[in-house]
């Protein structure tokens, strides 16, 4: 598709409305993609401090 103008670009030729949404769903669930697997990374490495530091609670008792 060629746009003579940018608001030719921006109508995306009167289908924007959809386009327009297909991009912000898409940029969205990136983006809390993003943010569920941050939160999945701190969780994990919490998690992973925490066995580690009974382990070695365990392996001093010994």
């Amino acid at each position: 598709m060629i746009w003579n103008s940018w608001s030719d670009f921006w109508s995306m030729g009167g289908r924007a409305y959809f386009v327009w949404m297909s991009v912000g769903v898409t940029f969205f669930v990136l983006a809390l993609e993003v943010i569920i697997s941050r939160q999945q990374y701190a969780r994990l490495k919490e998690q992973l401090l925490e066995t580690k530091a009974i382990e070695a609670a365990q392996n001093a008792d010994q």
